[in-house]
C-alpha cells in the first residue's frame, strides 16, 4: 500500500525537476547573464525520460496531471525566482516568487486532501 503514494512523489519530484531543468536549459544556452553549463540539459533528458517512463508502465490516479503541471510549473518559476535574485540586472524576482508561494501552498492543500482521500478509502 505504501508503494503508490511512493510512485505518485516519485513523478512529482521528476516533474519539478523537469520544470527547473527546462528552465536552466534555456537560461544557459539563451541568456548572456547566466554562464553556460551542460547539466541543466543532462537533467532535463533524464527527468523527462523518468517521466515518460512511469507514463508508458502505470496510470496515472484522478488528479495527478493536474499536481504534476503544477510540479513543473512550480519547478519553472522557482529556478526563475533563483536566477533572477542571484543576477538582479535581470529583472524583478517578485512575481514568479509570489506564484511560487502559491503554487506550494495550492500543491500542499491537494496533497492533503489525496491523504484524506486514500485513508478513507
Amino acid at each position: 500500500m505504501t508503494e503508490q503514494p511512493r510512485r505518485e512523489n516519485g513523478t512529482l519530484l521528476l516533474a519539478l525537476i523537469a520544470g527547473l531543468s527546462i528552465n536552466g536549459t534555456f537560461a544557459a544556452l539563451f541568456s548572456s547573464v547566466v554562464p553556460f553549463s551542460v547539466f541543466p540539459f543532462i537533467a532535463l533528458v533524464l527527468a523527462v525520460y523518468c517521466l515518460h517512463q512511469r507514463y508508458l508502465n502505470c496510470a496515472m490516479p484522478d488528479g495527478m496531471p493536474k499536481l504534476a503541471s503544477a510540479c513543473f510549473l512550480l519547478g519553472l518559476l522557482l529556478y526563475s525566482a533563483i536566477v533572477r535574485a542571484e543576477y538582479p540586472q535581470i529583472g524583478s524576482n517578485f512575481l514568479p516568487s509570489i506564484i511560487s508561494v502559491v503554487l506550494v501552498f495550492w500543491i500542499g492543500v491537494k496533497l492533503k486532501n489525496r491523504k484524506v482521500l486514500n485513508a478513507e478509502n
